[in-house]
């Protein structure tokens, strides 16, 4: 990565990842994608190369990215979907030009062609977006139980019972706060 900028949060589902893109909501945020060329980074670490992208493009990526948490959010706690979150993903869902494609290890992927732009990756992010708050994918949403993330995440673990978006950070931060916790309460306990 870039030296100066955060590292990315890379997992397994393209939408709640690039919500990652944002993290500590509730504490220090921290922009991972401070500048257009940020944003074309993340989207090639993505599968979704796209040559250029410009002040405007990266104001409508982050607009999506916050609707798609607002609307994963909401759909994790079963609340009602905020409407205008739901017309900028589906907006942005019809605007891209993107072909799923089949690898030869039977997995799906997409292809943008050689002409494609920001709009067109930002297409396939929020068709993601939409096949996992439809429920159309095994696995459920869920928000991370550290209070200063509280980041949407989709787990597809087999109990479905995950308590943070990424155990080597908010997981391990977690448990090393009531280490140290338990620590000051019972200072003889490590010796």
């Amino acid at each position: 990565m870039r030296a100066g900028f955060p590292d990315f949060r890379l997992g397994n589902v393209l939408a709640t990842s690039f919500t990652g893109t944002l993290t500590e909501r509730h504490g220090n945020a921290v922009e991972r994608i401070p500048t257009p060329q940020r944003l074309v980074d993340w989207l090639a670490e993505n599968g979704l190369a796209v040559d250029s992208c410009t002040t405007a493009q990266l104001e409508l990526a982050r607009e999506l990215r916050e609707c798609i948490h607002a609307a994963a959010t909401a759909a994790a706690i079963q609340d009602a979907l905020p409407a205008s979150a739901v017309h900028v993903i589906n907006d942005c869902s019809i605007q891209g030009r993107a072909a799923a494609i089949l690898t030869p290890e039977g997995n799906r992927r997409w292809r943008l062609s050689s002409a494609s732009c920001v709009e067109d990756a930002l297409g396939v992010i929020a068709a993601d977006a939409i096949s996992i708050i439809a429920g159309e994918r095994d696995g459920k949403l869920a928000l991370c139980a550290s209070p200063t993330c509280q980041a949407a995440f989709f787990d597809t673990s087999q109990s479905r019972t995950r308590r943070w978006c990424d155990m080597n950070t908010c997981g391990n931060r977690q448990k090393k706060a009531r280490f140290n916790a338990n620590q000051r309460k019972n200072p003889n306990s490590a010796k």
